[in-house]
């Protein structure tokens, strides 16, 4: 058996960690793990109950006892599992605190022929070494900004396929950022897997290069951004992208028409005071008419001055205002890309491109 700390373990991952065992219970794995961790529960839940309820009524001695007997019939199916990966380098795994879960399973695995590795500290140290080095890491990023249906996310994604480091973090959070953001979406993670994937994702980028990242509020629906990364999102350069009205109807239309209309109608209901009565109102009519553009339309008048607002008081030393007409979004993220080194390079200013392209 092996003991690494936390530092030891990052400096490993996640390149070099192939296999990571989290053993605590399932419900604690689903709640946050780090990101590859392969869920490998000393204890279900139930159990985990039991065993804390003893401890307190009846002392450590009493729960040994009954955590033994409780994981002895599961021995045979652990080692026959961890078998199959008796080719990897090391088996690394974490509890809570680095204790007596991860010890008991690190003892049992070490009869096979692969090294067993015991984070210290367990998932919390690991969690307090992530914070500190994302608030280290020199990450160069670039905000692209723009109204709501400007096609961000798309473009982004196109300039990943051109090789640039994107971190898309409303995929992360599966989550769109509005009052409509969450529709379509599987239910988001908690805060701390979010911030989790957000690590993981970073670790595996070069950060002397840069990192492109959509403008984002400080919270992604239910999760907050980490705060270390919002500080540097706010210092970043920025692109703004000015797409037409029409444009960003149709592809609102494209994204959200599919979704149900009762669900629809509730989140136009979170934005209800923020549209007035009489927009309100018109929006639902336009749900039950199919009319999703006016629709459409009616949540863009609410979230065009809201962007407008933050755009305008962004503390972002540079923003360049990149106007779009009809180009294909890969032939933007080109466009994107060759102004990379010059947005990097720059002062801060204001500066329109392409200033000829409609924006009405």
């Amino acid at each position: 058996m092996i003991y690494r700390s936390a530092d030891e373990f990052l400096d490993h991952y996640p390149a070099q960690t192939e296999r990571i065992l989290d053993v605590r219970s399932p419900s604690e794995y689903r709640h946050g793990h780090i990101p590859t961790a392969v869920s490998f529960p000393l204890f279900s839940d139930e159990e985990r109950k039991i065993i804390g309820t003893l401890y307190k009524q009846r002392g450590r001695e009493a729960a040994l006892i009954e955590g033994v007997s409780l994981v002895a019939p599961k021995m045979k199916d652990w080692l026959m599992r961890a078998l199959e990966w008796k080719d990897c380098r090391a088996l690394w795994m974490y509890c809570w605190r680095g204790g007596m879960r991860s010890r008991s399973m690190a003892w049992l695995l070490s009869l096979i022929p692969v090294p067993a590795v015991v984070v210290q500290g367990g998932y919390k140290a690991i969690r307090r070494a992530m914070a500190r080095r994302l608030e280290a890491m020199p990450i160069q990023l670039i905000v692209l900004g723009g109204k709501t249906g400007s096609g961000k996310t798309q473009i982004l994604h196109h300039l990943q396929e051109l090789g640039e480091q994107v971190l898309d973090l409303e995929a992360l959070a599966r989550h769109r950022g509005s009052a409509f953001g969450h529709l379509l979406l599987p239910d988001q993670p908690s805060g701390e897997h979010f911030f989790n994937e957000i690590y993981y994702h970073l670790a595996q980028m070069d950060v002397t290069k840069p990192i492109w990242v959509e403008a984002e509020s400080r919270q992604i629906g239910k999760v907050p951004i980490p705060e270390a990364l919002w500080q540097k999102m706010q210092s970043a350069p920025r692109i703004d992208l000015e797409v037409p009205l029409h444009r960003r109807v149709e592809r609102l239309v494209a994204e959200y028409a599919r979704a149900p209309k009762e669900e629809l109608m509730a989140a136009f209901d979170k934005i209800r005071k923020r549209l007035g009565d009489l927009r309100y109102r018109q929006a639902l009519d336009a749900l039950r008419n199919n009319d999703f553009h006016l629709a459409a339309q009616i949540a863009l008048h609410y979230y065009d001055k809201t962007y407008t607002y933050a755009r305008d008081h962004a503390p972002n030393p540079i923003r360049i205002l990149h106007a779009v007409n009809a180009e294909p979004m890969i032939e933007i993220a080109q466009q994107l890309k060759s102004m990379k080194q010059m947005v990097l390079g720059r002062s801060s200013q204001v500066k329109v491109l392409n200033p000829k392209a409609s924006t009405r």
